[in-house]
């Protein structure tokens, strides 16, 4: 599967955003899309993820309630709804894709290596 990540750009600190993944291949709809972010010299830290179907959804605690994931498989995109945005939410944001979601307890709720196809990221900068 393809995945062209796009809606990313710059806001004021409790503005919203919408992050849009197209997704193309045969199959693109049996895959589970997830939400990656890298900011400078950070790790690439796992966003949210929602299965194939829609009807699972994963968050990182630290955008859960303010972050909202969904998709829409008529079009084969999914969403990444960015609200209340703070500073420490500017990255380069990933859109990725593999067969299902997987959610860790812990710090780190996904891992990237768990997910073999990305796109290329959008940036978000949030002011202050």
């Amino acid at each position: 599967v393809q995945l062209q990540a796009s809606g990313g750009g710059l806001v004021q600190a409790g503005g919203s955003l919408r992050l849009s993944c197209a997704a193309s291949g045969s199959t693109a709809d049996d895959y589970a899309i997830g939400w990656f972010r890298q900011a400078p010299g950070k790790k690439r830290e796992g966003v949210s993820c929602i299965s194939s179907n829609g009807g699972t959804t994963y968050y990182a605690d630290s955008v859960e309630g303010r972050f909202t994931i969904s998709r829409d498989n008529a079009k084969s995109t999914a969403y990444l709804q960015m609200n209340s945005l703070k500073p420490e939410d500017t990255a380069v944001y990933y859109c990725t894709a593999d067969r299902r979601c997987r959610f860790y307890s812990g710090a780190q709720r996904f891992r990237a290596a768990d997910f073999r196809s990305w796109g290329q990221g959008t940036q978000v900068t949030v002011s202050s």
